[in-house]
């Protein structure tokens, strides 16, 4: 796959204040990548330089081969963006919004409307004022907003806030399946972790400005996870000094243990053992979250 962005030592200030120091990174078409970090990181900034919106102080990036700072105009063209707020008419029904929409796009097809809307499972909704709407209902008509003209690349910057947790499954399962089947390329940009734990490809870690690391989470897992925490729910009580002899544990409830491995290949070693004398209902890695390495990227104790 090849390159459809690429950043390379990008700065941005404001009012002598720095807002993004020498930021590098590059993302594969196709892909759905996350952009991650606390408030005020930078996240959105990004976006706006990758969307032309603003230029850089410093450095170069390319979208889709051509150069926000000049060519911002057919980058929007080509990319779809959903903000933190909706961006929608409120005065206006569900269909209003998006014929709007596509006409300002020069795409204007009314069954790419009636597709979207079905997708979105808003269809039955089309002609409600969209002030009427559930926050999560707001933010499905904005995704089809951003789809409407066919784009390569969306960026969505706090797409899941305001949502509930049933919301929230459903723009990630609504993000997985056009990723699927239209192809597009996503960066999401988020400051909540686990959400977005089981939907992309590739990460990027922003804190005050900098990226502090990026990767898969199979690449960030072999450089940070230099321990093993596995919970055992077993019969096995109590624990036994001698049958766990080398793997250090702790129990964290009636039928719950956690043991302390060095490396996954001690996992199933370790199972075998308490299966020889009681039963194991589940076992799970408790610090492979991205949470929890997250934290181990910034060097804190949490999470660990």
């Amino acid at each position: 796959m090849r390159d459809i962005i690429e950043a390379v030592q990008v700065s941005k200030h404001f009012n002598n204040r720095e807002i993004l120091k020498d930021v590098s990174f590059s993302i594969k078409e196709g892909s759905i990548n996350g952009l991650l970090g606390p408030n005020g990181a930078g996240k959105t900034t990004m976006i706006r330089l990758l969307n032309g919106v603003i230029d850089a102080s410093s450095g170069t990036m390319r979208v889709m081969s051509f150069d926000p700072q000049s060519q911002g105009d057919k980058i929007r063209k080509k990319a779809g963006i959903v903000t933190e707020s909706a961006s929608l008419y409120h005065d206006m029904t569900a269909w209003d919004n998006l014929a709007f929409f596509a006409k300002i796009y020069n795409a204007y097809q009314p069954e790419r409307i009636v597709y979207l809307l079905e997708q979105f499972d808003m269809l039955k909704h089309k002609d409600q004022l969209v002030g009427s709407f559930s926050t999560g209902m707001k933010k499905r008509i904005a995704l089809a907003k951003a789809l409407l003209h066919k784009p390569r690349l969306l960026f969505l910057d706090e797409p899941t806030n305001g949502l509930d947790p049933e919301g929230i499954n459903d723009v990630i399962g609504y993000l997985r399946k056009v990723n699927q089947e239209e192809g597009v390329t996503i960066l999401i940009c988020s400051h909540v972790l686990h959400q977005l734990e089981t939907i992309c490809d590739s990460y990027l870690f922003l804190n005050q400005g900098s990226i502090i690391e990026k990767g898969t989470k199979i690449e960030l897992e072999k450089k940070y996870l230099t321990e093993i925490k596995l919970a055992v729910e077993t019969g096995l009580k109590p624990p036994d000094d001698k049958l766990y002899k080398g793997y250090p544990f702790q129990r964290i409830a009636n039928n719950r243990i956690e043991f302390t491995l060095r490396s996954k290949d001690e996992i199933t070693p370790l199972l075998k053992t308490i299966l020889s004398e009681a039963w194991v209902h589940n076992s799970e890695i408790t610090n492979r979250s991205l949470e929890a390495l997250y934290f181990k990227i910034r060097g804190g104790e949490k999470g660990e």
